[in-house]
This record gives C-alpha cells, structure tokens and sequence, in this order.
C-alpha cells in the first residue's frame, strides 16, 4: 500500500541530510603547514621576546673551562649536543659560557645523562683562583639518573632538587638514563621555580628567611660564598660522567 507520506520521504531525505553534515570553516578547509623547530634554534617570537642561544648545536665558542681560557679536552661536540665525556670529578672538568652573566632570567635547556651519572647545571657562578669549582659560589640544577645511581639520594641530592637547598617533586616524570629530558629554570627576586618534563619541581623565594635559613644550616659552611653574588655565569657540570645537553637558550627577566 502507497502511502501519502511516502511521497514526501524523497524530498525529506536530502534536506535531512544536509542539515547533519557539519559546515566547513575556513580553518578547515585551508591546509595548515606543520611547523618544526629544530634543535638550537629560536623561533620568531622567542627572538622578539628576548631569548637568546648559548649553543648553536655546532660550535661551542663562548664555553670555557671554569676559570680557564679555552673549550676543553673532556668535552665534545656530539650530534648537536655539548657532552662531558665523564672526564671531571669533584674537581675540574665544568665548563662556563663566558662572554656574559646573568641575575634574573628564564632558561631552558634539553638533556641527557649516562648510566649511573651525576651533572648539575650552575647559575651566578663566580671565577675566581681561590674557587675551585662552581658548586662553590653557584646554586645548582640538579642533573642525575635518578632510577640507576648506585648511592641512596637525600631528597636534596635528588633530580631537579635546588642542590642543598629545595628538594624537587619529580613524581611522575622521571626518565630512564639516555633518555631526553626538557628543564626550566625561573629566578627572579619575587620567586624562583625549577621544571622537568613540563612538571614544576619546586619554588622558593631567593633571598627571602626561609632561604637564608637553608643557606645558613651547615650544608655550606666549607663554601661561605654560596649564593652569595647575586649574578654570575652560567656552568655545565663534568662529575666524571657522561652527560648531553643541547636546546640552551636564556632570557633575561
């Protein structure tokens, strides 16, 4: 049997389904461009913003050996990246980028470490002969294989920890040893903040009673000049491990 309505359904049907299909925007419909950022490289509105490279991923001018005059033999340019060959120890081996320093800034840099390995990353560090290595003067990023050191690690010794001073939160995002790894460094007089792997670690007040209080709690007394210059250069740190780092770019705040 025919009925009435059956006539309507053909012209229903395609109205029916023209109000379901989803309207294009213009969005849509352009091809976007993927944009890829290459190692040691800057974008536009990072440069207009005020970044700045202390690594090109090719030539390591500008890095020295801590109070020394030239690049050294225990580090290397390696696939882009600035590598300690695990030659330093307690003493020697860091390297310092010279020609300028730093007080308040933002800085980020990409790294890896060897099995077992131990590094840091120093800020307002000071030449001088009577200092024998940054972790004297300069407060540190603390860089080690968390999952594979040999030793117990006090929770100040521990990754992305204010070495002796702010123990970080690394729950989450911590990574086996050759893996890459992204840090960030904030500090600023109002507060400073440490990141890992896009996760802030820890934050503190530079300079503020809690901070003079750890500064002051015996962790230092062999060092009575920690943290006492208020700018300085920037170190990578050779603790007789291997250890990678590219991506190093700084901004002064």
């Amino acid at each position: 049997m025919i009925r009435k309505s059956d006539f309507y359904l053909p012209l229903i049907l395609p109205l029916f389904v023209w109000a379901c299909s989803p309207e294009k925007t213009v969005e849509e419909e352009e091809i976007e461009e993927e944009i890829i950022i290459l190692d040691n490289s800057l974008t536009e509105d990072e440069k207009s913003e005020g970044w700045m490279l202390l690594f090109d991923g090719e030539d390591p001018s500008g890095w020295r050996s801590f109070n020394g005059e030239t690049f050294p033999e225990g580090w290397t340019v390696e696939d882009g990246a600035l590598k300690a060959l695990g030659t330093g120890g307690d003493i020697g081996g860091d390297i310092v980028f010279g020609p300028m320093d730093f007080e308040e800034f933002e800085m980020e840099f990409t790294w890896k470490i060897g099995p077992e390995g131990n590094s840091g990353v120093f800020y307002h560090v000071v030449e001088d002969p009577k200092y024998n290595a940054p972790y004297e003067t300069g407060p540190e990023y603390q860089v080690i294989d968390q999952l594979g050191f040999p030793e117990p690690l006090e929770d100040w010794q521990s990754l992305a920890s204010d070495y002796g001073m702010y123990p970080g939160d690394i729950d989450g995002v911590v990574k086996p040893a050759g893996e890459w790894n992204t840090s960030k460094i904030i500090f600023s007089k109002r507060g400073a903040s440490y990141w890992l792997n896009g996760k802030k670690t820890l934050e503190f007040v530079p300079y503020s009673e809690d901070w003079e209080k750890r500064r002051n709690s015996g962790k230092w007394d062999d060092f009575p000049d920690y943290a006492i210059a208020r700018r300085g250069l920037i170190a990578l740190q050779d603790h007789g491990s291997e250890a990678w780092f590219k991506n190093i770019k700084i901004k002064p705040l």
